[in-house]
């Protein structure tokens, strides 16, 4: 949190507690609840969730129909790995605020953490046909994700089509739609979009892992070697040049 935000969102606590020294007024606690939100959003852009989960429930408290903070109490459960939590506070904020998009996709998201593809799909079935969400791409790829765990590779496809229809630079997409080519066995193709994706991302060590492993399953192990060697060479001291050193046998 920069030192400019912190005395800034403080500086309003501040004002709102020298306020509520009289009786509290809806428009004080109001004014404390934004307050909290925002020290919380922003303990959660550097990654301080325990500290963000307490300003959090504070601004809870104090606007306990605010969609944005429930929505932000998920994301917070999210990354202390509380998916169970999560599913909760995204379904609040969506009781609250039926058209808010994003935490549906968040609720999609960590159904799919719990492994609940069925409840998943549900979820982004229902965003993708919503037409004027902006980002259709996202609930398409992920349907796309769950209908691959759930082995409904015809269907992965079809939705990774969708969501590079939409977006043809969405990465993921291109990644898991070649995962889902390997594990049909459809090598070239796996092959094809994993390369299309590191086009777009020549940074995403994962894509190399991915396409080596291609390689190798089709039996093409000298370019499985130079893939691996580039993946140490483009991001040492990483675990995905960990991962390349051990498959090289190193």
């Amino acid at each position: 949190m920069t030192r400019g935000k912190r005395f800034w969102v403080l500086a309003i606590l501040l004002t709102a507690t020298l306020v509520s020294c009289r009786p509290e007024t809806r428009e004080v606690r109001d004014r404390k609840g934004e307050a909290f939100r925002d020290l919380g959003e922003a303990y959660m852009q550097e990654g301080n969730y325990s500290a963000a989960l307490r300003e959090l429930q504070k601004a809870e408290k104090a606007l306990p129909k605010d969609a944005f903070v429930k929505n932000d109490l998920g994301l917070v459960y999210m990354a202390k790995e509380r998916p169970d939590l999560s599913v909760q506070y995204f379904q609040k904020a969506i009781a609250i605020n039926p058209d808010y998009a994003p935490a549906k996709n968040n609720l999609g998201t960590a159904y799919l953490v719990l492994k609940d593809w069925d409840a998943a799909i549900g979820v982004f079935t229902s965003l993708s046909d919503d037409l004027v969400y902006a980002s259709p791409h996202l609930p398409l790829s992920n349907l796309g994700w769950a209908y691959y765990n759930k082995r409904d590779f015809p269907a992965a496809l079809k939705h990774y089509q969708a969501a590079l229809d939409s977006n043809p630079k969405f990465v993921p997409a291109y990644r898991g739609m070649g995962q889902t080519y390997l594990v049909m066995n459809q090598f070239p193709k796996a092959i094809e979009s994993f390369e299309k994706g590191l086009e777009i991302a020549p940074r995403f060590p994962p894509l190399y892992l991915d396409l080596a492993e291609a390689y190798t399953a089709s039996q093409k192990r000298p370019a499985a070697v130079a893939t691996y060697k580039k993946v140490i060479a483009l991001f040492p001291d990483t675990e995905y040049a960990e991962q390349a050193r051990k498959k090289l046998g190193n």
